[in-house]
Order: structure tokens, then C-alpha cells, then sequence
């Protein structure tokens, strides 16, 4: 004999929030300094998910539009670890001199050139 409006708790399981990243890289792109598509392998290769490389499966998703890439991924995932990837990446191509990881929305990052004009001016 079951107690009436005694049930048992059950925990429902949602979805985890999927946030969504972009890394425009428009300004070198146009140079030919640096690959969109490199950098996407690369974000492919070097993301960590659980503590192991190579492990993206279906909780990170990392596309390339034109020049820009974009990692859509679940709900444990900072944005710092794209800037820290973008620069390692920039570091491995010997850019890191000449480019700089720049955030000019919540939600994505842009390779920048350094101002190198602003010298020029207090000569």
C-alpha cells in the first residue's frame, strides 16, 4: 500500500548550456601570414577534454568559416584556454612578435596586429 503524495524524487538530467566560441582571424588571413584551417586542426589536436588530447567526441565541436573558427562546446569550458591555445599557436608559428589575442566581444577573440605606428609619433 503506497502512501498518497509520497513519490519517490527523481533527478532530472537537462542539457548541459552549450557555449559558443569564435576566433577571428581576418587581419593575418588577408596577409597570408597565417591558415584558418591550421589553426582549426590545431585547436582540434591540442584541446583538452577530461585531461587527454584528442578526446573532443561529441562535447566540443571546433568549425571553420572563412576566417574565422568556431568552438561550440559544453558547459565546463573557459574562453582563457582559447586565448592560451591561440597563443601557443601564434608562439609555435613565430608570430607572437607581430600578433596579439585581443577580446572584443564576451564571446570570441581576434588576432590583432601590434600598433608599431604609435612609436613613430613620439620620434
Amino acid at each position: 500500500m503506497a502512501i498518497k503524495g509520497l513519490k519517490k524524487k527523481v533527478a532530472v538530467k537537462g542539457k548541459k548550456a552549450m557555449l559558443k566560441y569564435t576566433v577571428d582571424c581576418q587581419q593575418p588571413a588577408d596577409d597570408n601570414i597565417i591558415e584558418p584551417k591550421d589553426l582549426e586542426k590545431f585547436f582540434k589536436d591540442r584541446i583538452k577534454v577530461e585531461g587527454k588530447t584528442g578526446n573532443l567526441g561529441d562535447k566540443i565541436a571546433v568549425t571553420r568559416e572563412k576566417s574565422k573558427v568556431h568552438i561550440s562546446a559544453e558547459a565546463p569550458f573557459s574562453k582563457r584556454y582559447l586565448k592560451y591555445l591561440s597563443k601557443k599557436y601564434l608562439k609555435m608559428q613565430q608570430l607572437r612578435d607581430f600578433l596579439r589575442v585581443v577580446a572584443p566581444s564576451k564571446t570570441g577573440y581576434e588576432l590583432r596586429y601590434f600598433n608599431i605606428n604609435e612609436d613613430n609619433d613620439e620620434e
